[in-house]
């Protein structure tokens, strides 16, 4: 499946390739990133592959991430109509400014006006809340963001790193009110991360949110490069995002995907990237290419089709363990059902049925 096999995200008509192009890493002002240069040969070539859903930050690479992109797309209006660039708010680039970050009213209009600026556009296609301001109301949010679709200045909302009770109400909040509602998830979902699927998975399949996963590979931890053979041997560019899931759990995973891997004459992260793309509710992952190289190989993905056997293997080797409620669900047939099955589930009778002969109080 190509990048050109579009995708519509979540309960909207907004349609983006099944792989999104993460921009987190244009830059090389944090010390590590991809050169303009190589940013820019990024972009041309996910273009190129029929790729249009790219995905920034206000503070990213100190907003040098919204920058190259603007001075690469957004100076050449008709390239940039045929894209969905999305970016997010909430980070604060202004120290000593209480108000300089957050989802406030002010804090967010000043944002997309700066983010206007740098990616040198009329509109934002996707625009995210980054994460959840404790410190404002959600109803001040979303009025705010409904503001800016009314101005034109934003097409399509969307939200990250949240809980599922408050986007539950951000977008019950937005409906009742008659405002533009979230149509996208952005949460970090990879083999290694996996406590999503208790409440935020189930919450955007049901409420019509279409989930973009970042960091499929666990930040690199699950793209090949860090094996067994050669534990604590390589350094990584971003050890504070690595060298904690390097461990037994991880390289019994990167075994796994080595294997399967040969049987699809693949790479490790192909397939990693792969068994993200085929979990219920996924649209668009965002893969995170720091070198053209990357972005080769990762997009990719898209031509491996894991066979059901694969990804129970996979599953096995990662299944979450879930707390309250959701660790009590296996005994609810059995208190809901009657003793019958109901779609296809069924379960013995609870002890606490009227047995016959007994009389019902």
């Amino acid at each position: 499946m190509p990048l050109d096999h579009y995708v519509t995200l979540g309960r909207s008509g907004l349609r983006v390739s099944p792989l999104c192009l993460g921009a987190m890493t244009f830059g090389e002002d944090l010390g590590w990133g991809s050169s303009v240069e190589e940013s820019q040969q990024i972009i041309d070539r996910y273009l190129e592959l029929g790729g249009n859903f790219i995905d920034t930050a206000n503070f990213y690479t100190k907003s040098h991430s919204e920058k190259i992109i603007g001075d690469h797309i957004g100076r050449d209006s008709a390239r940039r109509d045929r894209l969905v660039i999305a970016t997010k708010f909430s980070g604060n680039l202004y120290p000593g400014d209480p108000n300089g970050g957050g989802s406030g009213r002010k804090s967010i209009i000043n944002a997309c006006e700066n983010s206007l600026r740098r990616l040198q556009t009329d509109y934002i296609d996707l625009y995210w809340l980054h994460n959840w301001d404790v410190h404002t109301p959600i109803d001040e949010t979303m009025a705010a963001l409904e503001d800016l679709v009314r101005a034109g200045k934003v097409r399509y909302l969307g939200v990250s790193d949240t809980p599922a009770w408050k986007i539950a109400e951000a977008n019950v909040t937005a409906r009742f009110r008659g405002w533009s509602a979230f149509i996208g998830l952005q949460i970090e979902y990879s083999l290694l991360e996996r406590t999503v699927e208790q409440e935020l998975v189930p919450m955007a399949r049901e409420l019509g949110l279409g989930i973009t996963p970042w960091s499929p590979l666990k930040s690199g931890a699950l793209s090949g490069k860090y094996t067994r053979k050669n534990a604590g041997q390589i350094k990584a560019d971003r050890g504070f995002f690595v060298d904690g899931f390097l461990g037994e759990k991880t390289y019994a995973v990167v075994d796994e995907l080595e294997t399967i891997a040969k049987a699809h004459e693949g790479t490790p992260a192909r397939v990693a990237i792969a068994w993200v793309q085929a979990q219920p509710g996924v649209t668009s992952t965002i893969i995170g290419a720091r070198r053209l190289s990357q972005l080769e190989d990762n997009v990719k993905a898209l031509d491996v089709k894991l066979t059901a056997e694969e990804l129970a293997r996979l599953d096995a080797l990662t299944k979450p363990t879930f707390g309250f409620p959701q660790n009590m669900q296996p005994m609810f047939p059995a208190i809901h059902n009657g003793g019958t099955t109901v779609n296809g589930v069924s379960a013995p009778l609870s002890p606490f049925v009227i047995d016959k002969g007994d009389k019902p109080y």
